[in-house]
């Protein structure tokens, strides 16, 4: 042990390898230490009403239909979060949000989420209704469920239907869940069909106004409400009900409950949006060590090949190759006397 001691102290480069090895060796067990910190959990509200399957949007210059631009834009949301974020996804049609999952962390479930985007789909839809306002009071029912705090992120086209009247009207005057709830509008501004599809997803027709329509004092009458699919109601080209991104109600809907909006063509825009809203809550965390260790292991391994006197071996370097040079002049100069 004594020579092994000796050996290590008189070998500073293979005290400083061993060293770097010890420590990526810790590294590999990824330890953490707890420090107190913020938590962001997120629980992002998916439409997948059919006016979602309008073809208003685009993505490198080909059309999309809504879904397909949101679920384009929360795959690169999801590649922007920090490690430690967890994340839920929840599916919003009729009066009701379902919550996938409770919040998972963003970099150990980083493939399932991203699958769970993927599978997004209007099919998945238990009722043909989108009520968003009266969703916000099953939302907040559901985040109280969970295990702990998450902020609400709701991409939504902002359409109602039935359209909002006097009766049917959810009064939010004394709602207490949407402080800090951030809505993203999706869809245009220049209105389009809603396409009617089919099982297969293929085309069938149009959603016609009529579908629509509105009766003072009781709910719309449509397809929606009876629970059943009746393909002969697809329109034609003239009578088409036009579905457009509400940008105003959705703006209003979030000052109502103290919430925040922006339109969601900019993944940027939305990712600075979230950036505003409060941490789900402070607590402590473990804060990971491996890439500390991981590091000092590299600097540790690039001292093992310096020169314990660095500055003395610069100043040496520097004077041999000063005297090279006088004697090669010097050489010069001989010859040149000699010719």
């Amino acid at each position: 042990m004594h020579k092994l001691f000796n050996y290590f102290r008189h070998r500073h480069d293979a005290t400083l390898l061993l060293g770097a090895l010890l420590l990526l060796v810790v590294a590999l067990f990824n330890p953490t230490v707890p420090v107190k910190r913020d938590i962001y959990s997120y629980i992002f509200v998916t439409d997948i009403s059919q006016s979602m399957n309008v073809v208003d949007k685009s993505l490198n210059g080909k059309p999309v239909s809504r879904i397909a631009f949101m679920q384009d834009t929360l795959h690169k949301v999801i590649g922007e979060l920090d490690c430690g974020t967890t994340v839920s996804i929840g599916l919003f049609a009729g009066v009701s949000i379902a919550a996938l999952y409770t919040p998972i962390e963003v970099c150990e479930n980083f493939d399932a989420i991203n699958d769970t985007i993927d599978h997004l789909d209007w099919r998945t839809a238990w009722s043909g209704n989108s009520r968003v306002r009266t969703s916000m009071l099953g939302l907040a029912r559901t985040i109280r469920s969970f295990p702990a705090p998450a902020q609400v992120v709701y991409f939504t086209d902002g359409e109602e239907a039935p359209k909002l009247h006097v009766f049917n009207t959810q009064d939010l005057s004394n709602f207490q869940g949407g402080d800090g709830w951030l809505f993203v509008g999706i869809g245009g501004e220049a209105g389009s069909a809603i396409p009617k599809l089919d099982e297969h997803n293929q085309l069938i027709g149009y959603w016609s106004a009529e579908s629509f329509a509105m009766q003072p004092g009781i709910a719309q009458i449509s397809e929606a409400n009876i629970g059943t699919r009746n393909d002969s109601i697809a329109s034609g080209a003239g009578d088409r009900y036009i579905s457009k991104l509400d940008e105003t109600y959705l703006k209003s809907l979030a000052k109502e409950v103290n919430g925040m909006y922006v339109r969601g063509d900019s993944v940027q825009t939305v990712l600075s949006a979230m950036k505003k809203q409060k941490p789900a809550r402070r607590d402590k965390a473990g804060f990971e060590l491996r890439w500390i260790l991981a590091g000092l292991s590299g600097i540790l391994f690039t001292l093992a090949y310096t020169p314990k006197h660095p500055l003395k071996e610069l100043k040496m370097q520097w004077r041999n190759l000063m005297q090279r040079r006088r004697k090669t002049l010097s050489s010069d100069l001989t010859a040149e006397k000699l010719q």
